[in-house]
């Protein structure tokens, strides 16, 4: 199965209907079905669709957010698929892995926890990001990335202090998953 398949395969099953996801998940199918070839990638430049994962440590009440070095912003981990990822789970987890430093990491069960469709700077206009959550293991120990400024821990009720409404979203959403 291609990861274009298997996106298409996730957002069909995909049924968190709080406030405005149904919508999105209709808009990214329908943006899928305008570009099967390209819409996974980031040489699309009407958007593309993204995987990212928020690191969460829940026995401790926290996450791990990362201070993206070209947005200036505190963020989960994430970004754009890859030719070798073989699911969208699968990149979100590589993404994760790679962002944090720590090995180990699961995704907890149940498929994306949020979408969230973001504009960006540069050639291409939105990414449509397929968001899940992964647990850290319990002697979870990070490690900047070069795509970070700073990696920082921070309990459940200061994320809304540094990040903006996406992330306090997420961090909801994951909680109420869990």
């Amino acid at each position: 199965m291609s990861l274009y398949d298997d996106a298409v395969l996730v957002l069909k099953a995909y049924e968190n209907e709080d406030g405005d996801q149904a919508e999105l998940r209709q808009f990214y199918l329908d943006h899928l079905a305008v570009h099967p070839d390209d819409g996974m990638w980031k040489a699309c430049t009407d958007g593309h669709v993204t995987a990212s994962a928020l690191v969460i440590d829940p026995s401790r009440g926290r996450v791990l957010l990362t201070l993206h070095k070209k947005l200036q912003m505190w963020l989960q981990m994430g970004g754009h698929c890859e030719p070798g990822d073989a699911a969208l789970a699968a990149a979100a987890l590589r993404e994760a892995t790679e962002e944090s430093g720590i090995p180990g990491l699961t995704l907890l069960p149940g498929g994306p926890v949020r979408l969230d469709r973001h504009p960006i700077p540069g050639p291409c206009t939105q990414h449509l990001d397929v968001q899940y959550a992964a647990l850290a293991p319990e002697d979870a120990v990070e490690a900047i990335s070069d795509e970070s400024l700073d990696l920082r821990w921070f309990p459940y009720d200061e994320v809304a202090a540094v990040a903006d409404e996406s992330v306090v979203r997420l961090v909801e959403a994951t909680r109420k998953r869990l």
